[in-house]
């Protein structure tokens, strides 16, 4: 999906909330928990490798310690897509 954003949780809110820091963090987290697009989110910050705010419900910390702990992943959105489309809930 491309144009994911507009259908984020966090479209109609205010932006700057998502770029806090400290145990702020852990409430504008709260905002992706029920977001349909959270893998979106996710795979296009690791992918562009945003430095900065809370995207796909993980801060910038969480996203390097998983960039770091996984190097060898070229494209976080084609590792989701094919996770998804092997998912037997998306096959049922």
């Amino acid at each position: 999906m491309d144009d994911w954003a507009p259908l984020g949780a966090c479209a109609k809110s205010d932006p700057d909330a998502l770029f806090v820091q400290g145990a702020a963090q852990q409430t504008a987290k709260v905002v992706c928990q029920r977001c349909p697009v959270i893998a979106e989110c996710l795979a296009d910050a690791l992918d562009n490798r945003t430095e900065f705010g809370v995207w796909g419900g993980m801060t910038e910390r969480e996203r390097r310690a998983l960039l770091k702990r996984r190097p060898n992943i070229s494209s976080w959105a084609a590792l989701f897509a094919q996770a998804r489309s092997q998912s037997p809930a998306e096959s049922a």
